[in-house]
């Protein structure tokens, strides 16, 4: 994807109607293949869209369901279904973060006293280990921000298991350059790659298999095709999933975040929003266009609550809610819950159906689909 639509709901959803009619069947024969940057993408490339919620979930399986029978939107709806079940996981488990920030410290630190390490990794990271295939992801994540989650599978793999570096710090660097760069979904993917997430169970990168899915553009010599998987001490302990608030009546002052930029379908039940402001918490070293869309993506939500609230509506400061009592979406584990302060926390009927299923692995979610579906009055034929 060599370019990426602006972060704007509008955008996204310009982009959603292009796509629906292939989001069927179409997508499920063509979605493992990466054409490149120069092509359509094979996938929706949503994903930085969804990963702010400029649009949510639910409304784009709604747009899959509607344009395709249930059969052939399933693959499609499995995999959104999927980036929901991974924030209901890292939610159930905010242990697995707070050891990958640790971990990336950690990394750090061994790259100041270890000289072939910090080559290695200086290697990978600009594109300069020889490997096919490898290199080019490495030059168009920092250059475009965005990869195919296929080639996101095939880059961790071989920086794991043939480049033998720190898995942490593989995800530290997609957390800094991905447009659509979600602690959920990055941390756990890169867990679920090297073997950590469903334990045993790892994804190796095999030559054909990247010569197959990117069309004969690249055939990598020397993979490590036969490696174990990583291992841990122990599993995290599951945390109890933290009720949500109830929204207050009368008038409140909406804090909205990164991780749910669309205010206008929050429950807010009776509450009248009568002020609005915006949380900007980036990534850790996130690129300056990392922090670029952030800031597109946040601007447009602003316009948009003021537009429908008929309130005021800006960056936040300490006294932006004027003595009003403070909402919030719910932020899931990552910088925006780091940053929200103590305020009212409201989840969307979305996440109350698949989070507390996702304290294991995901298919006792993806059994679940049909009760979510209908949990949340999602429309199917």
């Amino acid at each position: 994807m060599q370019q990426t639509a602006r972060l704007t709901r509008a955008d996204g959803l310009a982009r959603l109607e292009r796509f629906a009619p292939r989001l069927g069947r179409a997508y499920a024969d063509t979605r493992n293949t990466d054409r490149g940057p120069s092509a359509e993408p094979t996938t929706t490339a949503l994903s930085p869209h969804l990963r702010r919620r400029l649009l949510t979930e639910q409304e784009v399986v709604e747009a899959a369901l509607f344009a395709h029978a249930s059969t052939a939107a399933e693959k499609f709806v499995q995999e959104v279904v999927w980036r929901s079940y991974f924030k209901g996981h890292l939610e159930t488990r905010p242990g697995i973060w707070a050891d990958y920030r640790r971990g990336v410290v950690a990394g750090h630190e061994r790259l100041e006293r270890e000289s072939g390490l910090r080559k290695a990794y200086g290697q990978a990271v600009a594109g300069g280990t020889g490997i096919d295939g490898f290199d080019d992801w490495a030059r168009d994540l920092v250059e475009f921000g965005w990869l195919h989650n296929h080639a996101r599978m095939w880059f961790a793999s071989i920086w794991i298991f043939t480049l033998r570096l720190p898995w942490e710090l593989g995800a530290d660097f997609f957390m800094r350059h991905l447009l659509d760069g979600d602690p959920a979904s990055n941390t756990l993917s890169w867990r679920w790659v090297a073997g950590l997430h469903t334990r045993g169970k790892h994804y190796l990168a095999r030559a054909d298999n990247i010569r197959r899915h990117t069309d004969g553009r690249f055939d990598p010599k020397g993979l490590e095709e036969a490696a174990d998987p990583l291992d841990e001490p122990a599993s995290r302990p599951v945390s109890k999933l933290a009720p949500a608030d109830p929204s207050p009546r009368g008038d409140v002052a909406l804090l909205i975040h990164l991780d749910d930029l669309h205010p206008e379908s929050l429950p807010l039940d009776g509450a009248r929003v009568v002020r609005v402001g915006g949380l900007l918490a980036h990534a850790d070293g996130a690129a300056d266009p990392v922090i670029e869309a952030d800031r597109t993506a946040m601007a447009d939500a602003l316009a948009r609550a003021a537009a429908h609230f008929q309130c005021p509506a800006d960056i936040a400061d300490e006294d932006f809610a004027t003595g009003a009592p403070v909402v919030a979406p719910w932020a899931p584990v990552g910088p925006s819950a780091d940053a929200l302060p103590s305020v009212a926390r409201l989840r969307r009927p979305w996440d109350e159906a698949i989070w507390p299923r996702s304290t294991r692995g995901y298919f006792q979610v993806k059994a679940a689909i049909p009760e979510i579906l209908a949990a949340c009055d999602v429309p199917i034929r």
